[in-house]
């Protein structure tokens, strides 16, 4: 970047849908911004659970899916590809195409990580999406301008371990207010 590029890149940052974001696609959404440059930007929604559940993906996949301990949900990630596949996880592991998110977070589209979680070989802390959210360029600073979103760096903890009928009320505890109480014609410094 150079001295006078002042551009921030919200990688590894959960976009919170302002309450006075109508488009149901987005309604109270949080999504991990996974990528985001002057070329665009790609998230996945973290709160949006499907009625398939990843045993019956992996059955549909011909996978194995002997050593899950749990049948959990698969999500929604975004109205874009929605038949393309996403694992979040941690610990980037040896994966046909994982990219870093940041921290300690990846994202995985090879169909080996789904064999590895169903053989009981995957990482500990992981999360399925189909389809993504996409942002071409300047768009999403548009929306933030304009008051759509807000942004938090990531709490795993939400990501991983909280119901996701809780993540948008927990996500915006992130931002030390009470964004219920924010109308949507909020200023900007």
């Amino acid at each position: 970047m150079s001295e006078t590029d002042t551009t921030e890149y919200l990688n590894n940052q959960f976009l919170i849908a302002m309450p006075a974001l109508e488009d149901e696609n987005f309604n109270h959404s949080v999504t991990l911004l996974c990528e985001h440059s002057d070329q665009g930007a790609l998230g996945l929604i973290i709160n949006r659970p499907l009625q398939l559940k990843l045993t019956e993906m992996l059955d549909q996949m011909d996978l194995p899916r002997s050593a899950l301990d749990q049948d959990s949900s698969i999500y929604w990630g975004g109205p874009v590809a929605p038949e393309r596949g996403f694992v979040i996880h941690e610990g980037a592991g040896e994966w046909d195409s994982t990219m870093a998110v940041g921290g300690n977070l990846y994202i995985t589209t090879s169909r080996d990580i789904l064999k590895a979680i169903g053989e009981g070989r995957g990482p500990k802390h992981y999360f399925v999406a189909l389809g993504y959210a996409g942002w071409s360029a300047g768009q999403l600073e548009n929306e933030i301008l304009s008051n759509s979103w807000l942004n938090t760096p990531v709490d795993s903890a939400i990501l991983f371990r909280t119901p996701a009928s809780e993540r948008w009320k927990l996500a915006t505890r992130l931002l030390g207010v009470d964004v219920t109480q924010l109308g949507g014609e909020a200023g900007h410094a």
